[in-house]
């Protein structure tokens, strides 16, 4: 897929969201079978419309509500951020899960942040951390989720870093074990943004509920292809992060194509997160640009 300098601007998207619907409406050969599985299921990262939210024009319980009846998008991904002080809230939680029931959306995971380095080179500070995430699996259980989101910060040598992250995993995932979730780790800065680092950790933590969130971005200089395809092996969730888009639609720092040929190589099939980030469009309109290039790119894939 050719990736252009040329900015998908404001005034452009409409003309493309429509030319794309068309496209769906006609896609003969390019569709599916009806009864056949998708190559692989789109959900919503909460993060796309953290500026909504922090302004508080969206509340985190209308969400789920907001990614189905606003966008068709039926899983999502929630930030803790947005309910940090809710995580022991029982009625809030059992609140939130009939809402996204009511809508037919599925919970997906929570992403976690704000709660300590689980590779911190000290050893109290590491168990606090730890157990900071507690509250956050049993919420997660709660909510019908399949992981928890974490990172793997730490200090230190690359070595060292990955026993320390290792170890914390280790431990946070034994105990999400008992709810049956997953702890999932995405390239997220310092050393986890190096796909060879974070693939070396999953090897020595491995437990069969520790995994990876790989996002096409995050990766700074590193390779992100290399990246994803190395944390692939151990990926439970796939997030495609999004910032610019083109004339034709094409995101401007991925070529979707290429890292999408390589999340269904690796045999991944279940939902890749729409994660919008950029300024140019606003958060509506980048989430539905991204959204109808991840299904071009699928329906392309699957004639």
């Amino acid at each position: 897929m050719s990736i252009t300098s040329t900015r998908f601007t404001r005034r452009q998207f409409g003309q493309i969201a429509a030319s794309l619907a068309a496209v769906g409406g006609s896609r003969g050969a390019l569709a599916a079978p009806a009864d056949s599985k998708p190559l692989f299921k789109i959900s919503l990262a909460e993060w796309s419309l953290h500026r909504t939210i922090f302004s508080g024009s969206l509340d985190n319980l209308d969400f789920p509500r907001e990614a189905k009846r606003t966008y068709g998008i039926e899983a999502v991904e929630y930030v803790n951020q947005f309910f940090k002080d809710k995580a022991k809230d029982y009625d809030y939680l059992t609140d939130l899960s009939r809402r996204a029931g009511d809508e037919g959306v599925q919970n997906l995971l929570i992403m976690c942040d704000g709660l300590g380095k689980l590779g911190d080179p000290d050893a109290k500070a590491r168990t606090q951390a730890i157990e900071n995430h507690f509250p956050w699996a049993e919420a997660a259980k709660r909510l019908g989720c399949h992981s928890i989101r974490v990172n793997a910060s730490s200090a230190g040598s690359f070595a060292e870093q990955q026993k320390l992250a290792a170890d914390g995993l280790s431990r946070l995932a034994e105990y999400a074990g008992q709810f049956e979730l997953n702890v999932i780790v995405e390239n997220h800065g310092g050393l986890s943004s190096n796909g060879s680092w974070l693939a070396g950790v999953m090897r020595q933590v491995n437990l069969p509920n520790c995994g990876t969130l790989p996002d096409f971005g995050n990766f700074h200089d590193y390779d992100r292809y290399q990246g994803v395809e190395e944390l692939l092996p151990f990926a439970k969730g796939v997030s495609a992060k999004s910032h610019d888009f083109d004339a034709a639609g094409n995101e401007t720092k991925t070529d979707y194509m290429r890292m999408l040929k390589l999340v269904l190589a690796a045999g991944y099939h279940g939902h890749v997160g729409v994660e919008y980030e950029g300024k140019a469009l606003s958060e509506s309109e980048g989430i539905q640009a991204t959204k109808a290039l991840l299904e071009r790119v699928r329906d392309e894939l699957a004639a």
